[in-house]
């Protein structure tokens, strides 16, 4: 094996080693068990071919880590959004293609994913509050119309969905497909407590401030169990039932993060000008580090930027592989219009200019989650509508659209 090969095997076990805080935390394995567990996630990728697949894409970023040793990576864990892309895109494309490909056509621009098998969303909490206390939205506004749009014309066929859900019977092409358990984060105090302790560090507190920062430290926690309540139990194989479970976590998300605002306006109000200058000077630093890491500032997906090739509205293919009928082309128009009016209401929930305090980007977190369950469900209603008027050979041909695409 070439030196620049062991090289990017080095890097890729590095950054792997940095999501082995999950196994560590859900299979109850030990520092050994660690390692075996990033060695087992680099074969899982379908060995260097693959490796080299991702550092092309942008997923792996050789300088961001060198200056990392092991024990960083671990403690890190998936509190690092970077590693955090890196194991959601590693378990998007494992049960994909049979982990063959590596880019689906679902990708964020961040390079993570919004579906996981049958999940959306996965560690909603981490990216809601980076954004939050940190102002890292990286993650967080990346979600969008895409994501929608791959609930309708999903990626996945029925055997990827089911690999998924639980021990899968379809013997070694899924064995690298992590559990849905594992995907959606044992969101408990340890997770929500991360920017507690941060916050800890960073500033000096009075007795009055630590016991509001207590106080939010515990809605936080209730706001992780909240979203992990929301943690599908099974796959969802047809479009109507994956918007279902999309609005379902987002209501979750919503209630959680109504759960956190009181809390984390009284923190805030109790600090001084200085104290709010040092919050605001790491979250500045925080930035920077992302940027030098290789992350960029990615738009949220449905803020005037026009839809790639592969996220237009497929009519020509429906009406190709279906043959509607009058009646269903009918409610086919009512769909499409729906799906519009979807992307208007994205467009019209950007990141907010200006959001330099953290009740205000709660606010905006409040508002972007707000506009995605109007946007699902307002395609939820109309597609139900036209998938009632469906035969269930036409419902086949409907869901093998999206699974049909290649990177």
């Amino acid at each position: 094996m070439s030196k620049a090969r062991i090289g990017i095997a080095v890097v890729v076990l590095t950054t792997l080693l940095s999501s082995a805080a999950l196994a560590a935390s859900h299979l109850g394995i030990g520092p050994l068990g660690v390692a075996r567990f990033a060695f087992a996630r680099v074969l899982s990728l379908g060995g260097l071919r693959h490796v080299r697949a991702f550092a092309r894409h942008g997923h792996i970023r050789t300088a961001s880590l060198r200056s990392q040793d092991v024990r960083n990576a671990v403690d890190s864990g998936l509190g690092n959004p970077v590693a955090r892309r890196q194991f959601i895109a590693a378990a998007a494309l494992a049960g994909w293609h049979g982990g063959r490909i590596a880019g689906g056509w679902w990708r964020h621009g961040d390079g993570g994913y919004g579906w996981v098998g049958p999940l959306f969303w996965p560690f909603a909490i981490y990216d809601i509050y980076d954004y939050t206390i940190w102002g890292d939205g990286i993650s967080f506004w990346a979600y969008g119309y895409p994501d929608i749009y791959a609930a309708i014309f999903a990626p996945y066929g029925h055997d990827d969905l089911a690999a998924y859900a639980g021990p899968s019977p379809f013997g070694r092409r899924h064995r690298r497909v992590p559990p849905l358990q594992q995907l959606c984060g044992d969101d408990g105090r340890e997770i929500a407590g991360l920017p507690i302790e941060q916050i800890q560090h960073a500033i000096q507190l009075e007795e009055a401030q630590r016991a509001a920062l207590d106080d939010l430290a515990n809605a936080l926690n209730s706001a992780a169990l909240m979203i992990r309540a929301s943690c599908p139990t099974q796959a969802a194989f047809t479009a109507p039932h994956r918007l279902a479970i999309m609005q379902q976590r987002i209501g979750a998300m919503i209630k959680a993060e109504s759960a956190v605002q009181q809390p984390l306006g009284k923190f805030y109000d109790l600090l001084n000008d200085e104290q709010e200058a040092r919050l605001n000077a790491i979250a500045e630093d925080r930035r920077k580090m992302s940027a030098a890491n290789g992350a960029t500032q990615a738009p949220s997906q449905g803020c005037g930027a026009s839809l790639s090739a592969a996220l237009q509205w497929p009519a020509d293919e429906i009406e190709a592989r279906l043959h509607p009928n009058d009646a269903q082309r009918a409610a086919l128009k009512v769909l499409q219009d729906a799906n519009a009016r979807a992307v208007d209401i994205l467009n019209n929930a950007c990141p907010p200019e200006g959001a330099i305090t953290l009740p205000t980007r709660l606010d905006a977190v409040d508002g972007r989650l707000d506009a995605m369950q109007q946007a699902v469900s307002l395609m939820s209603a109309a597609l139900k509508d036209f998938y009632d008027t469906l035969s269930d050979e036409q419902k086949a041909q409907f869901e093998a659209i999206g699974q049909k695409r290649t990177a």
